[in-house]
């Protein structure tokens, strides 16, 4: 059904405390609409947003939706039988998918999108922290929290939009962008595209989505690489000379970074980056390659990167003292994994490392068992949290244990959450990093705690 966005005053979220989803709520809020949502679970995003004014509730119950609803948004992620967004398709309100609405709010902006199977939600937070600290200013919608500024969104006069773009669902199709980045194209999401050729191909369209006179960049390597044409299109890499932008004299520094950056024939020296992993380096190539291609003089990005606090649950230091480190990040792909992994034992090399894990979903587990069990084999110690199901039904003969039997690292366990809480306080280790999709950063705060008040 057709809707003019500009002219919504009430709007209903369905699915509201998804990173994507309260970001376009916020949006909606900052315009002066009345926002309102239901989610499966209380977190502290939807604490938040219940803060900031809108109204949320936690049971699919129809008494509790408003029926003036102007516009009614929702995530795939919402299952087929919900009850309140049947009510709303049932009576004919206007029902989108989260991806349409961005796609209509960014239609007619000047666009920088950035997607890729790991790594798009850290670039794109620092190419918006570059713009906004830089003055350049620009609208934001992210798909993490700025530790800078403790929002997933954040809106400016100037009609420039920074958009994580999502592949789920084929979400970033709906996109019209103006610069694009893609980062990796790894097996992922096969449940909704069947085959990784299929996955890769999904790229290639988003790629063709950019606009005449636009720029595409991707890292160096990339599958499909000859697919996205030679025209307007350059690549990035952490240290491969051949690559359009790279990084030079790469060395660490207080748990963090300082390089350089090459762009073409220009350099911008004596970068710093307070985040950990090599990683990082590589997509802070990415973020200062696309400001520098929009004019902004190098030491407001030098400045910017040096600022830069990172993404909430991206390498994010939880706890650094003399006696411990706590660790934790949003990996749930195998190559994060395995960055995670060796950006923290590169970090601390004579601390023993822990990495407890918590996979998401029945079916990537499924399909990405062995690259899993290879990743993880990075690590000193290991423990396995159970499968956090998020959407999926349970798939018989699929558990944590399928990823434990196929590793080689002798020192690997599965536990429960309370098995795990027992082991902390017990063994008290020096370096642990927690990692997962799921609801694992709900334990973040207690064992910390336990950490703390041990010494």
């Amino acid at each position: 059904m057709k809707v003019d966005i500009s002219k919504i005053r009430t709007i209903y979220f369905v699915g509201i405390g998804g990173i994507g989803m309260s970001a376009l709520a916020r949006y909606f809020k900052s315009r002066g609409c009345t926002v309102s949502g239901y989610d499966k679970t209380e977190s502290a995003l939807t604490k938040t947003l219940v803060m900031e004014g809108i109204s949320i509730h936690y049971h699919d119950n129809l008494e509790l939706i408003p029926m003036d609803a102007e516009l009614v948004v929702y995530t795939p992620a919402i299952p087929e039988d919900h009850a309140e967004l049947n009510y709303y398709r049932s009576h004919e309100y206007p029902v989108w998918k989260r991806s349409e609405v961005l796609g209509e709010i960014t239609k007619n902006a000047f666009n920088i999108c950035v997607a890729g199977t790991h790594g798009k939600t850290t670039i794109t937070t620092m190419i918006a922290h570059i713009l906004r600290d830089s003055d350049y200013g620009c609208n934001a919608f992210l798909g993490g929290i700025s530790v800078n500024y403790d929002t997933n969104f954040w809106s400016s006069e100037r009609d420039v939009c920074v958009v994580e773009a999502d592949e789920y669902d084929r979400s970033f199709l709906k996109l019209s962008p103006d610069r694009a980045v893609i980062t990796a194209m790894d097996p992922d999401h096969l449940d909704i595209y069947g085959t990784t050729e299929t996955m890769q191909d999904a790229f290639v369209e988003f790629a063709k989505k950019v606009k005449k006179n636009g720029l595409l960049l991707t890292k160096k390597g990339l599958q499909k690489e000859r697919e996205f044409g030679d025209e307007n299109h350059i690549t990035y890499s952490l240290d491969k000379p051949d690559a359009d932008a790279h990084a030079a004299r790469v060395r660490t520094s207080s748990g963090g970074y300082r390089f350089d950056v090459v762009i073409g024939r220009a350099s911008i020296g004596d970068v710093v980056l307070h985040m950990g992993g090599t990683h990082n380096v590589e997509n802070a190539v990415a973020a200062i390659t696309v400001a520098h291609g929009l004019d902004i003089e190098e030491e407001k990005i030098r400045k910017a990167i040096a600022t830069f606090r990172g993404v909430k649950r991206r390498f994010e230091y939880i706890l650094r003292d003399e006696r411990h480190v706590l660790i934790d990040d949003y990996a749930h792909h195998p190559n994060e994994l395995s960055a995670l992994i060796r950006g923290a034992k590169e970090l601390f090399p004579g601390l023993r490392c822990t990495i407890v894990f918590q996979p998401h979903l029945y079916s990537r587990t499924r399909d990405l068992a062995d690259d899993f069990a290879r990743s993880l084999d990075l690590a000193d110690q290991v423990i396995l949290l159970p499968i956090y199901p998020a959407r999926e039904l349970a798939i018989e003969g699929i558990s944590s244990n399928l990823i434990l039997e196929k590793m080689r690292l002798v020192d690997r366990h599965l536990m429960s959450k309370d098995q795990l809480m027992e082991w902390i306080n017990r063994e008290d280790p020096r370096l642990l990093v927690t990692a997962g999709a799921g609801d694992i950063d709900n334990m973040i705060e207690p064992i910390k705690k336990i950490l703390t008040e041990k010494y």
